[in-house]
C-alpha cells in the first residue's frame, strides 16, 4: 500500500483526490492536510507520498518541506516559475532517493493534446493557442497552455520554423491574447466550464485543431493515481504526466 498524504484536502480538487485515493485498493490516505494544518503532520503519519492542490503561493514551500521530510511529492497547484522549479531542483540534488512530479494538468486527454499539438507543430505556418476556464482560477493564462505552448514553440525553433505570419500593428488591451514563447495565447474565463483547450493550426487553405475538454474533475483522478503509484519510481523533479506515460 502506498501512504497518500494530501495537501489541499478540503479544496476543489482535493475533495477529488481523497475520493480517488480512498476508493484505489493499492494506496491509502493518511493524512488529509487543510490550510491550516502543518505538512510536518504527512510525515508523521507515515506519508510515502504527498499530493499538492493548495495554492500557488504556498505550493513551493510545501515541495520543500516535503523534501526535508523524505516524502515525494505529485503537484498539481500551477503558478511555479523557472526560478522555483530550479530551487526544487537544486533541493532533490540532496534526496537522490526522492522523485517530485509537477504536472500541469492531469487529464490524461490534455496530456495526450500537449503532446500531439507539438508533434503537429512543426507541420503549420500558424498556431495559436485558446484556454477556457472557470472564473475562480487564480491564474492566466493557465499553467496547461504555458506547457503547451512551450513544447510547440521548442518544436518549431528545432524544425526551423519561424513565428507564426501576424500583420496586426495595433492591438491594446491584450486583443492578441499573451505571447508565451512566441504563441500567442488567450484565456478565457467563464462560469459553467471547469478545464478546456484548444490549439489552432493553420496552413492556407487548411486549419487542424485539437480540443481537450474536462467537465468535471474527476477526469483528472486518473492522471493523480498515476502519478502517485509512479513518482517513487523517477528520481529528481519530472515537469508532466507525459514523463510517466508510454507515450
Amino acid at each position: 500500500m502506498i501512504n497518500v498524504a494530501v495537501l489541499g484536502a478540503s479544496g476543489r480538487m482535493g475533495t477529488h483526490v481523497v475520493n480517488a485515493v480512498s476508493a484505489a485498493d493499492d494506496m491509502t490516505v493518511v493524512a488529509a492536510l487543510g490550510p491550516e494544518d502543518d505538512v510536518s503532520k504527512a510525515a508523521q503519519a507515515r506519508a510515502t507520498v504527498a499530493v499538492d492542490f493548495t495554492v500557488p503561493s504556498a505550493t513551493e514551500g510545501n515541495v520543500h518541506a516535503l523534501i526535508d521530510a523524505g516524502i515525494s511529492a505529485v503537484v498539481g497547484t500551477s503558478g511555479w516559475s523557472q526560478d522555483a522549479l530550479m530551487r526544487v531542483e537544486e533541493h532533490l540534488r540532496e534526496r537522490p532517493d526522492l522523485g517530485v512530479l509537477i504536472a500541469p494538468n492531469f487529464a490524461l486527454g490534455a496530456v495526450l493534446a500537449m503532446r500531439m499539438s507539438a508533434l503537429a507543430a512543426k507541420y503549420f505556418e500558424s498556431v495559436e493557442i485558446v484556454e477556457l476556464h472557470h472564473p475562480d482560477k487564480v491564474d492566466a493564462p493557465s499553467g496547461t497552455a504555458i506547457h503547451t505552448a512551450a513544447a510547440i514553440a521548442a518544436a518549431r525553433a528545432e524544425a526551423g520554423i519561424p513565428a507564426s505570419p501576424d500583420a496586426t500593428e495595433d492591438f491594446s488591451n491584450g486583443a492578441r491574447g499573451a505571447d508565451v514563447s512566441g504563441v500567442r495565447v488567450h484565456s478565457v474565463r467563464l462560469r459553467g466550464l471547469v478545464a478546456h483547450e484548444e490549439i489552432l493550426m493553420g496552413n492556407p487553405g487548411e486549419q487542424f485543431m485539437i480540443r481537450t475538454d474536462s467537465f468535471d474533475r474527476v477526469s483528472f483522478m486518473p492522471g493523480v493515481l498515476l502519478g502517485i503509484r509512479e513518482v517513487g519510481n523517477y528520481s529528481g523533479l519530472t515537469l508532466g504526466l507525459d514523463k510517466y506515460m508510454s507515450l
